[in-house]
């Protein structure tokens, strides 16, 4: 069975052809609890999200923040399983309709197997991985792999990336390039970082066709239009899961992710 790389480039374009930003979302998989992040990510992608990506809670996540890292150990605690972040691909796509990705560190996928996770992905209905700690010149297997299954390979740059790695880094990934806004771990901040639009000038200027989106700050619908004014996708992970965190019951949590997912998807269709 083939995956849905081209339903996730059908939805980027969509979004460009609307004159807006894409929204795509992040929330772990497995948290509060299986069943609920099943709904978080439903009610995230109801309220507005073009795009979701399911985290696969790791216990050494060096790109995630404080937030992140406490979604994660409570999924971790309640004893997520790769098979648990595959139900949540299937039914959050099955629920919606739209595009669902896996954001994880390459060890799981490792011990895991990559023909059995891309198979399994693509089976469940995945659009794809975001790989941030697997070098390019490490990621020949895996996008074989995910090439043969119809998945997107999405690879993270950063401020620090040089040009030269940055043409590289577009050349062998798929789907969309995930700009870092910053140098750091996610988190919410009280503006975006400055170096976010040079970043993605400097991407596009390696010819990539490839959307570039941008993630790691972004927590309100002010910031989303901000960046919805250089960026083809504003992503945001920590204020969902925040709202999650913050929120006194579950159900309480659903609906803050629904009612965050609608405020963003306002901002990036605002653009300031």
């Amino acid at each position: 069975m083939s995956g849905n790389i081209q339903l996730l480039s059908d939805s980027l374009a969509a979004a460009k052809s609307e004159g807006r930003s894409a929204l795509i979302a992040y929330l772990p998989a497995g948290f509060p609890t299986v069943d609920g992040g099943i709904e978080a990510i439903k009610a995230a992608l109801d309220g507005g999200a073009d795009v979701v990506e399911v985290g696969l809670p790791h216990s050494d996540p060096v790109l995630d923040g404080p937030v992140i890292q406490t979604a994660d150990d409570i999924a971790l605690r309640g004893g997520v399983k790769i098979a648990d972040v595959m139900r949540t691909v299937r039914e959050a796509h099955r629920a919606t309709g739209k595009p669902v990705l896996v954001m994880t560190y390459w060890n799981p996928i490792d011990r895991y197997g990559v023909e059995r996770f891309t198979a399994e992905l693509a089976e469940a209905g995945g659009a794809g991985c975001i790989l941030p700690d697997l070098p390019v010149q490490e990621s020949a297997l895996w996008r074989e792999h995910a090439e043969k299954h119809g998945l997107a390979t999405v690879f993270v740059v950063a401020p620090s990336s040089k040009d030269e790695r940055l043409a590289d880094i577009t050349a062998a990934g798929s789907g969309f390039v995930y700009a870092a806004s910053l140098m750091g771990v996610t988190g919410t901040r009280a503006t975006v970082s400055s170096q976010a639009e040079n970043l993605v000038e400097r991407t596009r200027a390696t010819g990539t066709g490839l959307p570039v989106c941008v993630g790691l700050g972004v927590s309100n619908a002010t910031q989303a239009a901000e960046v919805a004014r250089f960026a083809d996708g504003v992503i945001v992970g920590s204020a969902f899961v925040k709202a999650m965190l913050d929120a006194p019951d579950d159900a309480a949590g659903v609906e803050a992710v629904r009612a965050l997912a609608g405020d963003l998807a306002k901002g990036v269709r605002r653009q300031a």
